[in-house]
């Protein structure tokens, strides 16, 4: 078998969501071996999570790369190219902007809304997810429309393919779990940057974002509790989930060992339960520790189509601190949002909408 028809016949795996026997064949295609009778589809795994792969998985992601094909962990659709700019109201500006630090830099697109109001404003940080853009997270999202009316800042950080081959936060590697280390020190450096370089509200600094961006949006909530008063996660996972790539899979899948710590934030989670790139389970284990009131409860119809179930715990003040929505019948899309951007599930309730509902709704409640 020649190395273009291995290529094609991993690019058709990987289309139907078969990550890792794409990953074995081009592995073997990189060795001129065949797979034999006796050895299992994908990789191969000793134990609970076993052995690596016969090549890094860097190298196999490479070798996609060079024929233009890539297609990675966390892509079920979008592209990679980039999107037309979101439209701007007057007085609005869209800026790109770049942050260097200790631990490294990233650019980054930051939203200046028309509206000033009187007090000082409030700040979201977004983190995109795998193959996406600071602008075409923008575009799906809506959340600059959306902030607009709030008189919001919205930064959009750019992940870089020398950082991942996908543009995927690195949320499954220690040294990015830490406080002061790796992509959780750059992205809070830029946030403070931005909180200097404009008039900020500190008890109104938030952060979300969509699938491994989700995920690394919990990794700021538990490593800088001081600077973000909320998390917002889309198809996320939780806290520690993973250690290196293949454990990365592992939880994926949902095979992640439990939690038994509550958000240190107040946190508002969607997951779609029919997401078949990140286990809904995953959504499930960000708030496992939570004590949802029963009344709160609900399964119900939202506006447009379909149904989601929604999770409510309040404090005193009945401000709720945290929210988990399931979304029936969804997949690993952000829910509510514009099909001008990828990853975007335009029929379900506005994540958007609800996210920032969620956070400013909440400067009342001081704890969890």
């Amino acid at each position: 078998m020649t190395l273009t028809t291995s290529i094609q016949d991993a690019l058709n795996l990987v289309r139907s969501q078969r990550l890792m026997e794409a990953t074995q064949r081009i592995q073997e295609a990189l060795q001129g071996r065949k797979q034999t009778a006796s050895e299992p589809p994908g990789l191969t795994v000793p134990s609970k999570y076993a052995g690596k792969p016969v090549r890094p998985l860097a190298q196999v992601v490479q070798t996609l790369r060079k024929l233009k094909q890539t297609q990675f962990a966390f892509r079920k659709a979008g592209r990679l190219s980039g999107p037309a700019e979101p439209e701007l109201i007057d007085g609005a500006n869209f800026l790109t902007r770049n942050f260097s630090g200790r631990a490294g830099s990233r650019s980054y697109r930051l939203y200046v809304p028309g509206l000033k109001p009187d007090t000082r404003r409030p700040l979201l940080i977004m983190l995109h997810g795998c193959n996406q853009n600071p602008s075409d997270f923008a575009l799906g999202t809506r959340m600059n429309s959306l902030a607009e009316a709030h008189g919001m800042l919205v930064a959009y950080p750019a992940q870089t393919q020398s950082a991942n081959p996908s543009a995927c936060w690195n949320w499954f590697n220690p040294g990015h779990q830490r406080r002061g280390t790796g992509e959780p020190a750059i992205i809070a450096g830029l946030t403070a940057e931005i909180i200097k370089s404009y008039d900020i509200d500190t008890e109104k600094v938030f952060v979300a974002g969509l699938s491994a961006g989700g995920a690394m949006a919990v990794v700021m909530g538990e490593t800088y509790p001081d600077i973000f008063s909320g998390v917002g996660v889309h198809s996320g996972l939780a806290y520690q989930s993973a250690n290196d790539v293949v454990s990365a899979f592992a939880a994926m899948r949902g095979d992640s060992p439990p939690r038994h710590a509550k958000p240190k934030l107040r946190t508002i989670v969607f997951h779609g339960d029919a997401d078949a790139t990140v286990a809904p389970s995953n959504g499930e284990r960000i708030v496992s520790e939570v004590a949802f009131s029963p009344v709160d409860s609900e399964r119900e119809l939202f506006k447009r189509s379909g149904q989601y179930t929604r999770r409510v715990a309040k404090d005193s003040h009945g401000v709720p601190v945290f929210e988990h929505w399931l979304i029936h019948d969804a997949g690993h899309a952000w829910s509510g949002g514009s099909p001008a951007g990828s990853y975007v599930d335009s029929s379900g309730p506005d994540a958007s909408a609800e996210i920032l509902r969620f956070f400013l709704q909440g400067k009342e409640s001081q704890g969890i």
